[in-house]
């Protein structure tokens, strides 16, 4: 997987501080493809991701277009929605863009006293499954989504985020942002 990490100029140097880097990004996108492409091929071949660090500011605005709603939250997700005829001519397949707000990741892993890395990391694998379809806002969906989230996770040495997450679940505050139409 080719991947594409941009850290926003404008984030203050307390809003750096934990952002992970490229490497530890990458290994928690793989880890996620690595687990979906045992039954999906598709996601077994060369992919590629972009991933945007940004601050609150960014992160509203673009919750706001693209999803109505006027705040900032954690990760956003754009697949790559490119016709099968353009994807065939591709050295790699485009997976899409995730956008993770810095400031609302660090304060989330506070609240929910857990280390900044593993919440880092759910927020990745989170918006890759996101890109490859799962969603979590109707009880089915997140029945699915969660348990792949969790072992995932479980796989790179972290804990279940969901434990003792009251938020977790259907009806939780989705952010999957598709500008092609919208699921929600």
């Amino acid at each position: 997987m080719d991947l594409w990490l941009e850290v926003d100029d404008d984030l203050a140097s307390a809003e750096l501080a934990g952002v992970p880097g490229e490497q530890d990004v990458a290994r928690w996108a793989d880890a996620a493809l690595t687990a979906l492409a045992a039954t999906d091929p598709a996601l077994a071949g060369e992919l590629e991701l972009a991933v945007r660090v940004v601050g609150e500011a960014e992160s509203r605005q673009l919750n706001h277009d693209y999803r109505g709603k006027d705040k900032s939250t954690n990760v956003l997700s754009f697949p790559a929605e490119l016709p099968e005829e353009v994807l065939a001519e591709l050295p790699q397949r485009p997976l899409g863009d995730l956008v993770i707000c810095a400031p609302v990741v660090a304060r989330e892993a506070a609240e929910q006293g857990k280390p900044l890395a593993a919440h880092w990391a759910h927020m990745v694998v989170h918006g890759v499954l996101h890109l490859t379809g799962h969603d979590h806002i109707e009880a089915a969906d997140a029945a699915v989504m969660e348990p792949l989230e969790i072992a995932i996770l479980a796989e790179l040495g972290w804990d279940n985020p969901y434990d003792d997450d009251e938020d977790a679940g259907a009806g939780a505050d989705s952010d999957a942002a598709r500008p092609a139409g919208s699921h929600e």
